[in-house]
């Protein structure tokens, strides 16, 4: 998938996935200017059909292995 991360825009913990609801890692721009927001369960089960119409992904599920590292470091 190409990525490009938009550090103006950060996704936060208020950004849903259109498809369930849970916390959005990726936000999918389309050319028609709209966009889309997906976990990272749904970005990578749709990302096939996301590649050919974004014209910029922005994908932050790096996050999501960075938190659970740091939860494990304050359990021991």
């Amino acid at each position: 998938m190409t990525t490009v991360l938009t550090p103006a825009s950060p996704l936060t913990a208020a950004d849903r996935c259109d498809r369930c609801g849970a916390q959005a890692y990726l936000r999918v721009v389309l050319a028609s200017g709209g966009e889309l927001l997906f976990c990272a369960h749904h970005g990578r089960k749709f990302e096939p059909e996301l590649k050919k119409i974004a014209v910029e992904i922005q994908d932050e599920t790096g996050r999501l292995s960075t938190t659970n590292a740091s939860a494990d470091d304050d359990e021991h």
